[in-house]
């Protein structure tokens, strides 16, 4: 069998010997070399053929961010970025999403505490998937952006697939989207698409550290109609607002008179994903039972099945987006096979299916 080469590339030699150690307990993957700039890595990208690179994004001579635009534009390959948590990493991390990273991995303390069991799991987990994934499949680096997934021809219209029996329009309160990896990516091709004419709120949960959650409520507000905000906790809820869950906390919904605020908090601590689209859901449907039109993006894992299968019992309406233009078809499959969504929807027809129910 062959194994899955990977690229370490990090200024830091502590960083390189960290994810070194923790991809060697992998017998699938193997180390195939090191770089410590940009430079070295578009050269060893180039003479080793990794199919999997960990890029750092602040390095001497050429940063990750210029080496990633190189990569992408001469060996377009599956790029996992390690990023720092500060509010400066975050927002770099987002342009390398936008660049053509598939993902990241943050870099902090972690690495040195208990934590780092959790970020070797889904960095083995993370290459496994990239890697198995035809290049061509997951890059289109010919068309105007880098994009994700199959993308739909031009000459056949995306097509949306109804599950079951044709879904009747209900009064809807509030959206609930939830989405993992891939998501930051997805998002900027469906929250600025919505206009303000739904005159609904929406919840978002992305599974994201914190300072992340914030560039990406600040980078979508700044390219949408709608407003974009990190929920902070006991805002009203109001029409046309984006809440963003904030990372490292869940974001719930409470009733008080006839009015909906937030709620932000670190309960339960017992669970996989923080924030998480199942604890989110749930508690909106605890407030306005099935008036809720769920939707569920790429990510990997099954969060969020749990949540929108409560939402869809009390007669709400659920979304999901389809395998071909998910950069990780998980999170959209566990409640497609679940029997949950009413849609499968193609990535840019999403918005469009959104605005169709709260209309």
């Amino acid at each position: 069998m062959n194994k899955i080469k990977v690229l370490i590339v990090d200024d830091s030699a502590f960083m390189r010997k960290a994810i070194e150690t923790m991809l060697r307990k992998e017998p699938e993957i193997e180390v195939v070399g090191f770089a410590r700039n940009g430079k070295e890595a578009i050269e060893l990208v180039e003479s080793l053929n990794p199919d999997v690179v960990t890029l750092d994004i602040e390095m001497p001579v050429m940063d990750g961010l210029e080496a990633l635009k190189i990569i992408m534009k001469k060996f377009p390959r599956p790029v996992i970025m390690v990023s720092s948590l500060t509010t400066e990493g975050a927002e770099a991390t987002l342009k390398a999403l936008e660049l053509g990273a598939v993902d990241f991995i943050p870099k902090d303390k972690s690495f040195a505490t208990l934590t780092v069991m959790k970020i070797e799991r889904e960095l083995i987990e993370k290459i496994k998937h990239f890697a198995k994934k035809r290049i061509t499949e997951v890059f289109s680096h010919k068309t105007r952006k880098v994009t994700f997934g199959r993308e739909d021809k031009k000459e056949k219209p995306a097509q949306i697939q109804p599950v079951g029996r044709a879904v009747k329009k209900i009064p809807i309160s509030m959206v609930l989207i939830g989405t993992s990896t891939g998501g930051p990516q997805s998002l900027q091709r469906v929250i600025p698409q919505i206009s303000p004419s739904i005159n609904k709120p929406i919840l978002v949960v992305q599974h994201m550290p914190p300072n992340f959650t914030k560039s990406l409520a600040n980078r979508l507000d700044s390219l949408s109609k709608l407003t974009v905000i990190e929920a902070q906790g006991k805002e009203k809820i109001e029409p046309n607002v984006v809440y963003i869950a904030k990372g490292g906390f869940h974001l719930k919904v409470r009733k008080i008179g006839t009015n909906y605020y937030t709620e932000v908090t670190e309960q339960p601590k017992n669970i996989l994903h923080i924030p998480s689209v199942d604890v989110m859901v749930s508690s909106a449907v605890e407030c306005i039972g099935g008036n809720g039109l769920g939707v569920i993006m790429t990510g990997m894992g099954s969060d969020g099945k749990e949540g929108l299968k409560k939402l869809k019992q009390r007669g709400g309406i659920v979304i999901a987006q389809n395998e071909e233009t998910c950069v990780v078809y998980g999170m959209p499959r566990a409640v497609v096979e679940a029997k949950i969504a009413d849609e499968v929807v193609p990535l840019d027809r999403i918005a469009e299916r959104i605005e169709y129910y709260c209309k």
